[in-house]
């Protein structure tokens, strides 16, 4: 199964890219800033990390209520109470990350980017709350990076990753790295699938405006990984895909108004 892209006409009106140059952006970058420097701060005592979880959520809703995009979670009872798992997302907009963190009803700790954790506030929170830095630029760098993942799992944490290691250009997914995988059947824990819908429309690779718009989080249901070895990880990958694959296309009808033939058709 594959799918198949199908440009869609990006106009936006000019008051709502005035509204993202003189409103917008300016408070995201006051949010980011103050629910920083409040993370920072209960860092020092907070072991944990759930106060500094809890500023993450509060950092995402005000994003998304100043994006004027409301969020819809849905499968919440593939979400295992108490249970620890990977959850793997498809990767559209910067927002994807807000809008988990936003969205998802558990304390989790992030896989993402080194390069991330040089960003002022932004990555002085993920170096202080505990999330995962991976760096891509050689294998055994990236190896070193997945295992602290399974730590991270170990120890109790879900994690979340893009297991496209990057946002989709074009709002197609594209192919998996083989990490999610990896640090699920090392650690033996499910593997969850999760569809982000309508976050590349609001806000896609090489734009600057926002588009306010609904935005879906959908959780599949549970991969289980028992009894598994690495050596079957590229096979969890390709299940994994095809798992959000369904997921994204059998709800994007709700979010973009034209349905996924507008940007998408999946064919076999």
């Amino acid at each position: 199964m594959t799918l198949e892209w199908r440009a869609v006409p990006k106009q936006v009106p000019w008051y709502i890219q005035g509204y993202t140059y003189l409103f917008v952006w300016p408070l995201l970058g006051l949010s980011t800033a103050w629910f920083g420097s409040i993370s920072l701060a209960c860092g020092l005592w907070d072991k944990s990390g759930r106060q500094q979880h809890r500023t993450a959520w509060a950092w995402a809703n005000t994003l998304l209520w100043i994006s004027l995009s409301p969020v819809r979670l849905m499968g919440r009872e593939n979400i295992g109470v108490g249970q620890v798992a990977v959850y793997a997302s498809n990767h559209l907009s910067y927002y994807d990350t807000p809008v988990l963190f936003a969205k998802l009803p558990f304390q989790f700790r992030i896989l993402a980017k080194q390069s991330l954790w040089t960003l002022p506030f932004v990555g002085w929170y993920l170096n202080r709350s505990g999330q995962v830095p991976i760096e891509l630029g050689s294998a055994r760098s990236a190896v070193a990076g997945l295992l602290r993942g399974v730590k991270t799992l170990k120890s109790g944490l879900s994690l979340v990753i893009f297991p496209e290691g990057g946002r989709a250009e074009h709002g197609v997914m594209k192919p998996f790295q083989s990490g999610a995988a990896f640090m699920a059947i090392k650690a033996q824990v499910p593997l969850v699938p999760v569809a982000l819908v309508g976050t590349y429309e609001m806000l896609p690779m090489r734009t600057y405006h926002l588009t306010p718009r609904p935005l879906w989080v959908v959780v599949g249901e549970p991969i289980s990984t028992a009894g598994l070895t690495t050596r079957d990880a590229d096979a969890l990958t390709e299940r994994l895909f095809a798992a959000i694959t369904e997921l994204y296309m059998s709800h994007s009808t709700n979010v973009l108004p034209d349905g996924p033939t507008a940007r998408g058709a999946v064919t076999s």
